[in-house]
């Protein structure tokens, strides 16, 4: 499958010399994943993720794959268009809306190649790709309802590109964009789509907005909103990210808000609660929900891909003790291993309850990037990155499949190739709790083959540089009965010869 047209696409009109690439360029690997479930049929699900050209360049637009049957095909696949004359589109999420439109929220960027391979991420209209677009902005798609091909998307609204924000200064880089939409018909706001993103000011403080718009039912919506600065607490040096909006049945929005201390450094992470009771129009800094919990480091331990967003956030939509229960996940880096660790607020964000470990492991390792579910009767999920059982031994047929022969080159491992390796390769989890937290059951295995994440890894930072990257969440969502989940492999189960980032799909009953 390719992105090539039979001629320039509209946004790549008015490019500098040398760009677009002269023909269609192969998607190869796919990491960086989510999944949703259209409320109007559960058969319907579409899922998102980025689609790579070259991994090395850290070059990709974002695709799509919808499935008619409830996950066990998915018959149609491609890119989501409109934003071809960016470098990238990046940061793949989406939410159906009351009427089985599927909105998209999108982030293309602007960079040029440097003789060495980096990005140079200058806003000079000589240097950037296309000039006359904006180097950066915040965008929105909608895939209608009924849409049959690939390409039925809608990409304007009222004789333009649907774009929330734009950005064209040097220094004002925005990024980790979210977005939920109001599906509750008992709601104020039924319908209204929530779109959140942080400016990154020079780099490195980041400020955070919403914007909204009410979706119609044909696909179509109104203009969004004025962006308006979210609140943010205190003692926030580096200002806040990672926002994760969601609505519950009453119509009230939250988000948690995450930042990083010290200024200039990523030593602590701190995370906060913001709150919206009339449609996004005011909202309120309800409280700081954990503190000084230990970062990760750029790196997971023995590899070169760099770490994710530090957490996760989800609305229950039950009531408990006459409140909807909200429910926060993060990583814990303070025994010098990830663990994933979970609490509840059972009063609107005002009190959390103690924090407790979701992974049950034995022996230490790495369990990182956590996503969090919740059903309609409650039930929590919490799937996550797994790093407890070691890469396949050598001789062993999971060990080819794994393709660790093909692992040699790595800074922070010595002995290559890693047969036997312990927290080095990694599988995908998942464990269910009760509204109240209590566990159901154990860690539950999603994986049907450990896999290397060295093999393939995209370079974020450009190809003179080893960091990798396996994608900063992947995707989880309740389905009736089930619970579906997409997550990056590079297994070769005799579809994947190359050990290329795929994205698997995996269910499992909810108990």
């Amino acid at each position: 499958m390719d992105t090539g047209a039979a001629g320039a696409y509209a946004t790549q009109v008015g490019s500098n010399p040398g760009y677009p690439a002269d023909g269609p360029m192969l998607v190869k690997d796919h990491s960086e994943s989510d999944i949703r479930v259209d409320p109007t049929n559960p058969q319907h699900l579409i899922g998102t993720s980025k689609w790579f050209v070259s991994a090395e360049g850290y070059n990709h637009l974002l695709g799509f794959y919808e499935s008619f049957d409830g996950g066990a095909t998915w018959p149609v696949q491609g890119h989501v268009p409109g934003y071809e004359g960016w470098t990238d589109n990046t940061d793949p999420i989406g939410a159906f809306d009351p009427w089985g439109n599927f909105y998209f929220l999108n982030l293309p960027y602007e960079f040029a190649y440097t003789a060495s391979g980096g990005h140079d991420f200058r806003t000079n209209k000589h240097i950037e790709p296309n000039p006359v677009v904006a180097a950066e902005v915040i965008s929105a798609e909608v895939r209608p309802h009924g849409a049959a091909s690939a390409t039925d998307w809608i990409v304007n609204h009222a004789g333009h590109l649907d774009i929330v924000a734009a950005y064209d200064q040097y220094g004002n880089e925005p990024d980790k964009q979210w977005l939920t939409v109001d599906t509750n018909p008992g709601s104020p706001h039924y319908g209204r789509v929530y779109a959140m993103w942080v400016d990154y000011h020079d780099g490195f403080t980041a400020v955070p907005f919403v914007s909204y718009a009410d979706a119609h039912p044909d696909g179509s919506h109104t203009d969004w909103s004025p962006p308006q600065r979210l609140p943010q607490g205190f003692n926030h040096p580096q200002g806040d990210s990672y926002l994760l909006p969601h609505v519950t049945p009453d119509g009230a929005i939250y988000t948690t808000i995450t930042n990083f201390e010290p200024e200039g450094g990523f030593c602590c992470i701190n995370i906060g609660l913001d709150a919206s009771t009339d449609g996004g129009d005011t909202w309120t800094f309800v409280s700081r929900l954990a503190s000084n919990i230990a970062a990760p480091g750029l790196h997971y331990a023995n590899t070169e891909f760099r770490d994710g967003i530090a957490n996760t956030f989800t609305a229950g939509t039950t009531l408990v003790n006459g409140h909807y229960p909200l429910y926060v996940s993060w990583e814990d880096n303070s025994t010098g291993l990830i663990n994933t660790i979970l609490s509840a607020s059972y009063d609107g964000g005002h009190t959390w309850s103690a924090p407790i470990q979701v992974n049950d492991n034995a022996s230490a390792a790495d369990e990182f990037q956590p996503n969090l579910a919740a059903t309609p009767d409650g039930t929590v999920s919490v799937a996550f990155y797994d790093r407890r059982l070691a890469c396949p031994d050598q001789g062993t047929s999971e060990a080819a499949g794994a393709g660790l022969a093909l692992d040699t080159d790595n800074a922070f491992y010595a002995a290559l190739p890693p047969y036997g390796a312990s927290n080095y390769c990694i599988n995908a989890a998942i464990q269910f709790y009760t509204p109240e937290l209590a566990p159901i059951g154990n860690n539950i295995r999603l994986s049907a083959h450990t896999w290397d994440p060295e093999l393939n890894s995209p370079h974020p930072y450009g190809i003179a540089r080893p960091t990798g990257f396996i994608g900063d969440y992947f995707g989880n969502v309740a389905n009736g009965s089930v619970e579906v989940t997409t997550s990056v492999s590079t297994f070769n189960d005799g579809t994947n010869p190359d050990f290329r980032q795929q994205q698997i799909v995996a269910e499992v009953p909810i108990p």
